[in-house]
């Protein structure tokens, strides 16, 4: 690519504040970043963890280990994801994890004719399998298939899911970005069309209250109503989570409502 990719941008985030922030909003646990020793990493949210990668080099099972690590005993499951997947939707996350259940060790998407590791729900209990399997030298992830229990799931299973069937009906969630050319064509595809209404004092001021717009953060989605998040305004994303910072991601189909906020608020 020729340039480390977690700082690559795409309509106007980077894509790992913006593969981070998706996956955030899908999880209820921590997010955890691992990176390569001494990687330099792009800003990222509060509260977004980071942990470095015991040796470099050794591809996605030596990764795996570190996050694995990094949760235990707060989580028991953990959703992974590589950095250069911008067009990943919450709703995949969510169905992805939802397809762990007590008979199963890891949820593998089958998408578009491959198995997706890294688009994938894995029991953290599997860490002492990984490190096993990386102190063999066995670094492909289908060794780790070979030994737990995995539910593969393909495109129909997935999209029974019908809120993912109505978010992202291409499966678009596991497209990355391997070459400059792949991140030009990711570029060219608009930003997520979401809504943005707003209420209260807001809905005085000039233009329609509510709107269908293209935007990937919710500053962006701010912006087009002629607002700044802040002090004085803030935004309830579907109804439920309340939120000022304008890097936050926003995905298809996501509703922003907009309100003004006194100081304290």
């Amino acid at each position: 690519m020729g340039s480390p990719k977690a700082a690559l941008e795409w309509h106007g985030s980077t894509l790992l504040r913006r593969v981070t922030g998706i996956v955030d909003r899908a999880v209820d646990g921590p997010v955890v970043v691992v990176r390569a020793p001494g990687q330099e990493l792009p800003p990222l949210a509060a509260g977004v963890e980071v942990v470095d990668d015991a040796r470099e080099g050794r591809g996605p099972l030596q990764g795996l280990a570190a996050g694995l690590a990094a949760l235990e005993g707060r989580a028991g499951a953990a959703y992974v994801s590589s950095t250069d997947v911008p067009l990943v939707h919450p709703a995949f996350v969510r169905a992805v994890a939802a397809a762990l259940d007590g008979d199963v060790d890891v949820a593998l998407p089958m998408v578009h004719g491959y198995p997706q590791p890294l688009a994938a729900t894995y029991r953290v209990a599997l860490r002492p399998l990984v490190d096993e399997l990386l102190a063999a030298d066995r670094l492909r992830p289908a060794f780790l298939f070979e030994r737990c229990r995995v539910r593969r799931l393909d495109e129909a299973a997935l999209l029974a899911d019908r809120r993912l069937a109505a978010a992202d009906p291409e499966l678009l969630s596991v497209i990355n970005v391997n070459e400059p050319a792949d991140l030009e064509a990711a570029r060219a595809r608009p930003a997520p069309a979401v809504t943005v209404v707003r209420f209260g004092a807001l809905r005085r001021l000039p233009g329609p209250a509510r709107a269908t717009v293209q935007a990937a953060t919710l500053g962006a989605a701010a912006t087009t109503a002629g607002l700044e998040l802040g002090e004085h305004v803030v935004a309830a994303i579907n109804g439920d989570r309340i939120a000022r910072d304008p890097e936050l991601p926003l995905a298809a189909g996501d509703k922003v409502a907009l309100l003004a906020a006194d100081a304290g608020g």
